[in-house]
């Protein structure tokens, strides 16, 4: 389905028609770099019979590069109205194959608007990625509707979803995160690429769903011990956990773990454990 695409005029162009000057309260920064926009779009594999699903598309660059890439269909999720008769434009150059949702992507059903098979790409506003990411992890039933994430973040948050036991970027987002999928972080964007750019260097992250979890484990439960464990990090879990229980001890002595221990040195299955023996009590 790739091939030539239909004339579009240049992203600059459309931003100045329709007076699209990226809000900060949205956490919008675009990417007008048309190489790096088909970059993004390889990276999430081969796109032909797949529906696409994109957050804050903004004046449409990363949707242009994926109708490019052969996407069946993208969906596209935008909550700046002004933004909505740009990717019109979009979608009356590549007919039936643009859907445009307007909406708040936190509280857009995705699963309903897609067809199977699918996947996510997108380059997510600032100030909801990592409430996104989380909510696409705890999707139940699993394995999930979606079979890769293609997801820009802040290059911070990125390494706080790749991070290994033991480090001071492992946390709560590397253990609910690599849970349920592989996470590699793929290749770093410029902040130069962006209008405006921003303040920091972002990263595409790909994560790949794991057809069974790396151990079994409540979503619900693991949240709440892995928050309450990292909620006071440089405390021992004995103490840590005390703000989800006041019967911590036994807990961590049925989950095979050493009281003493701080929430970084556990590794993802030990949590698992531990969010097993809490969902007993």
């Amino acid at each position: 389905m790739s091939g030539a695409s239909p004339p579009l005029p240049p992203l600059r162009e459309v931003i100045a028609r329709y007076g699209l000057a990226p809000q900060k309260s949205l956490g919008q920064n675009f990417l007008l770099d048309l190489n790096l926009t088909g970059r993004i779009a390889r990276a999430a594999g081969v796109l032909d019979g797949y529906d696409v699903v994109e957050v804050g598309p903004g004046p449409g660059g990363l949707t242009r590069a994926l109708l490019d890439n052969g996407a069946r269909r993208v969906i596209a999720i935008e909550r700046d109205r002004r933004c909505i008769a740009a990717l019109e434009e979009i979608s009356a150059a590549y007919p039936g194959r643009l859907v445009i949702v307007e909406g708040d992507a936190l509280e857009v059903d995705m699963k309903s608007l897609v067809t199977s098979p699918a996947r996510i790409v997108a380059n997510l506003p600032y100030n909801v990625g990592t409430p996104l990411l989380v909510g696409w992890l705890q999707t139940e039933p699993w394995p999930a509707w979606f079979d890769s994430l293609t997801l820009m973040f802040q290059r911070e948050v990125a390494e706080r979803i790749v991070a290994q036991p033991g480090g001071k970027a492992y946390g709560r987002l590397a253990v609910l995160a690599q849970w349920r999928a592989k996470a590699q972080i793929l290749f770093d964007v410029d902040r130069r690429a962006f209008t405006p750019p921003p303040s920091v260097t972002s990263s595409v992250v790909e994560l790949i769903p794991r057809a069974v979890p790396l151990a079994e484990a409540n979503p619900r439960v693991l949240e709440a011990v892995v928050a309450a464990a990292f909620g006071q990090r440089r405390k021992m879990l004995r103490s840590s956990l005390r703000t989800l229980t006041p019967h911590s001890l036994p807990l961590l002595e049925k989950a095979g773990i050493d009281p003493t221990q701080r929430a970084e040195e556990l590794s993802v299955e030990q949590f698992c454990a531990l969010a097993r023996a809490f969902a007993e009590k």
